[in-house]
């Protein structure tokens, strides 16, 4: 989860344009426009076999947590950082501006099917929440392995969706959390699962079976 450069009373003022359709260009069903597809999604078949393959443990503690310990969002390249590389790739007809930063655009938001013109009302999502990842395994790996971890490009990991739901989803894993657009859980878990299996992070039994539930809609 990532909390973007807004806010709280600006999120407010915001909200309220977008009520009236200022922001929001529409809420779904927009034709012609394609919804953020992170690289390396698996299909339900091999997503389905990678669960298998993962470790099934209780996630550990939550003690010694802290975002900081996962750096993000680091320098790509061409002044640009991570978050503004996932705007770019995420968006449709993106402009940005000498610092990287986009200028103009719009973003379709897969988790609720909302699309938006402003990148301040979209958040990068880490699929697999930071939080997540250290009580799964990652509060064992060095700083460098949890930096390439919250920027990393390779994988489903990060996705643009709408900053609110972003914010609903939290730290949460599958069994207390899905994407309000239904249609796309099958992706969802084949992402999570993908991203998990790359780096041997361990699943809870009710998080195996969520996602199982999840990928049977594949």
């Amino acid at each position: 989860m990532n909390v973007s450069r807004t806010d709280s009373s600006f999120r407010t003022v915001r909200r309220a344009f977008a009520a009236t359709g200022v922001s929001a260009l529409l809420v779904a069903g927009l034709a012609g426009v394609a919804a953020a597809e992170p690289p390396g999604i698996p299909s339900g078949p091999t997503a389905e076999a990678q669960l298998a393959e993962l470790t099934v443990s209780a996630d550990g503690p939550m003690t010694g947590y802290d975002r900081d310990k996962f750096p993000h969002w680091g320098s790509q390249g061409d002044n640009c950082n991570t978050r503004e590389v996932v705007l770019k790739r995420d968006g449709t007809n993106v402009r940005t501006g000498n610092d990287c930063y986009p200028t103009s655009g719009s973003w379709h938001s897969a988790y609720d099917g909302a699309t938006w013109s402003q990148p301040s009302d979209v958040d990068i999502d880490h699929v697999v929440p930071l939080a997540e990842a250290w009580r799964t395994g990652a509060a064992k790996w060095s700083t460098d392995k949890r930096e390439e971890f919250a920027n990393d490009l390779s994988g489903p990991q990060l996705i643009a969706v709408t900053d609110n739901v972003n914010q609903e989803k939290g730290d949460k894993a599958p069994e207390d959390w899905k994407p309000p657009t239904t249609s796309y859980w099958c992706t969802y878990a084949s992402m999570w699962v993908a991203v998990k299996h790359k780096w041997e992070l361990t699943v809870s039994n009710a998080e195996k079976s969520a996602l199982g539930d999840m990928l049977d809609r594949c």
